[in-house]
């Protein structure tokens, strides 16, 4: 508040000083300054109103899906493959580390050094993985569409 009276205390000084009218106007007959303050009460007003006019999000409803426990996992990729590797090594040479979080940290460092020829390994064991699960979704597929697998999703011990 105190600023306010000392920007317009000032604001007066400046409008007597130079007689101009664009922050202050002088009235012709009693030669006394008036100054026009603006409120953002206006302002505020439609600020509220266009806030007030927003529609509500809709709340999405999660669809709590059945587990099915006939359903074949998806493999792990090839930087699993040597995460299993690494950790073993990496627990050999630093037995005081015992966090997953250094584990995986140090696991990935020494991922992105590794050459290609270096990870070919843990990329043939992923793709051997990834063909023996694309032909077990290819057979779950077939019993789910000719409905062998109808009776028991039902009975299954996971759903929620």
């Amino acid at each position: 508040m105190q600023t306010l009276c000392r920007l317009q205390t000032s604001m007066v000084k400046k409008a007597k000083g130079s007689h101009s009218t664009s922050s202050a106007s002088a009235s012709a007959a009693s030669g006394k300054l008036v100054l026009r303050i603006k409120s953002n009460e206006g302002i505020k007003r439609s600020v509220r109103q266009t806030n007030s006019r927003k529609k509500p999000k809709a709340k999405l409803k999660k669809n709590k899906r059945k587990f099915d426990a006939m359903k074949p996992k998806k493999p792990p990729t090839a930087f699993f493959y040597f995460l299993e590797d690494f950790r073993k090594e990496f627990q050999e040479k630093n037995p005081d580390v015992k966090s997953m979080r250094d584990i995986g940290k140090a696991c990935g460092e020494k991922w992105k050094t590794m050459t290609y020829e270096e990870k070919v390994q843990y990329y043939d064991v992923a793709t051997e993985k990834r063909a023996e699960f694309d032909r077990a979704m290819a057979e779950y597929n077939k019993k789910m569409e000719s409905g062998e697998f109808d009776e028991t999703d039902e009975e299954s011990e996971f759903d929620e």
